[in-house]
């Protein structure tokens, strides 16, 4: 938490996790619309940006071999640094909730699956990007979330989407173990998760929460 002495108030940093196709973008928007009803005022972002380092990532999901592996990780890196001292920083500054669509753990899993050091990753993020408060790590088979990208979205798998790519990424999240992190399986109703990330997030921010209330 950042503590805002200006108005008392500490912001809070939530990141919604895990492999695609797990419906992260849906259930942080739903957490967004219920945290206006509570009277909070929140910041729904995402990673990557629409930054310049943002869509040169975006560039590589239809052929990531135009760049190395270390290549990569440093693009991650800079869109990050740029995310946080332009958006987080500012917005937990002013006492605001942020609501992060991915976050660092995503990196670690993704350049860690293809066999980059992922808890060097999450090391070198958190000397310049602040610990979330919470992580939403949303789980899912990887069979499963091919399925919905190809038949609910309609859309045809790039390069981070492949089966099996999605195999190594999921064990790392699997293996990631902090106390701020909860996992809630996304293979339930969209209302059935949303009822859960609400419910933790009541019961792991609920004081919190109250204090950021307007």
């Amino acid at each position: 938490m950042i503590h805002d002495t200006s108005t008392g108030r500490r912001g809070l940093l939530i990141a919604f996790e895990g492999i695609d196709g797990t419906g992260k973008t849906t259930q942080i928007a739903r957490l967004a619309q219920w945290l206006v009803g509570q009277g909070v005022v929140s910041l729904l972002t995402r990673e990557p940006t629409d930054g310049v380092y943002g869509r040169k990532i975006r560039e590589l999901f239809v052929d990531r071999r135009r760049v190395s592996r270390e290549e990569e990780l440093a693009l991650f890196m800079d869109d990050r640094r740029e995310h946080v001292a332009q958006v987080i920083l500012p917005a937990l500054a002013r006492g605001e909730v942020v609501l992060t669509d991915r976050y660092y753990f995503s990196t670690a899993a993704y350049q860690g699956a293809a066999g980059l050091d992922s808890a060097r990753i999450i090391a070198d993020n958190e000397v310049f990007a602040p610990v979330p408060d919470l992580v939403i790590l949303l789980t899912l088979t990887p069979a499963e979330s091919v399925h919905r990208i190809r038949t609910l979205r309609g859309e045809a798998l790039n390069d981070f989407e492949q089966e099996e790519t999605l195999g190594r990424v999921d064990e790392v999240f699997a293996g990631l173990d902090r106390d701020f992190i909860h996992r809630v399986n996304a293979a339930d109703s969209a209302d059935q998760v949303h009822a859960q990330v609400r419910g933790r997030v009541e019961a792991t921010l609920g004081d919190a929460i109250k204090v950021l209330c307007v």
